[in-house]
């Protein structure tokens, strides 16, 4: 028999909220995929795959793809199947001008010294794949870098947000690597950036890292074909 505790309905209804479900779980591991760079703009991505890899049954791979879909980051062509979207254009200044809003406050408000070593992790961890000459690691140790300045904000909600934007941004650098070098540039801006910030320098921080989205925004646009771009 159902409750009528007020109290009693309301604390259920904090635990539905809290809990992600399979299928919701099932989308962060995807989008984590598409962040990391697993999974390129334009591939099919198979149901039965993905669920068997994952230990799911077909209809949450289902459910996730529909989560995923109305973050543009995936497409469903009828009679052809689900496949790895390919952003437009577009939608480059768009991205950015979200990634400005959140990662230059969360670098301007700081964080505690264990969400500042995590900002210097992803730094050294940039720094080996440089030297070892891995362009892909780069680009992922990239990623992590700007997830963890999110992080300093000790934000689930930015968290959530920052996930489907790192997912987003790696679908725009795909076809920005054809440049072997592309990911080269950012290893000594991050640094830079992360110095500042462990200095307590929050303002020459989050200046720097406003000039670095700004660069590799002009960058993407003209990668993008979306010169001129206010």
């Amino acid at each position: 028999m159902a409750t009528t505790d007020p109290l009693v309905r309301t604390a259920a209804g904090r635990l539905r909220v809290a809990v992600p479900s399979v299928a919701e779980r099932v989308a962060s591991e995807l989008r984590l995929q598409l962040a990391e760079g697993a999974l390129l703009p334009g591939a099919r991505l198979t149901e039965s795959t993905i669920a068997e890899d994952l230990g799911v049954s077909r209809n949450t791979v289902r459910e996730a793809f529909a989560e995923l879909a109305s973050e543009r980051l995936v497409v469903r062509h009828p009679n052809r199947g689900v496949f790895v979207a390919s952003l437009e254009a577009g939608d480059v200044h768009d991205v950015y001008t979200v990634r400005r809003a959140i990662e230059v406050s969360a670098l301007r408000a700081g964080g505690s010294p264990e969400d500042v070593a995590a900002v210097r992790a992803a730094v050294e961890e940039g720094k080996l794949a440089a030297a070892a000459g891995d362009e892909d690691a780069i680009g992922t140790a990239n990623q992590h870098f700007h997830g963890a300045i999110v992080a300093l904000a000790r934000s689930p909600r930015l968290n959530t947000i920052m996930a489907q934007v790192l997912a987003e941004m790696r679908l725009f650098f795909h076809k920005a690597t054809v440049d072997a070098q592309f990911y080269q540039h950012y290893v000594r801006d991050n640094e830079e950036i992360c110095e500042a910030l462990e200095a307590g320098e929050l303002d020459r921080a989050a200046d720097l890292l406003l000039a670095y989205l700004d660069r590799s925004e002009d960058k993407m646009a003209d990668v993008h074909g979306e010169s001129g771009t206010a």
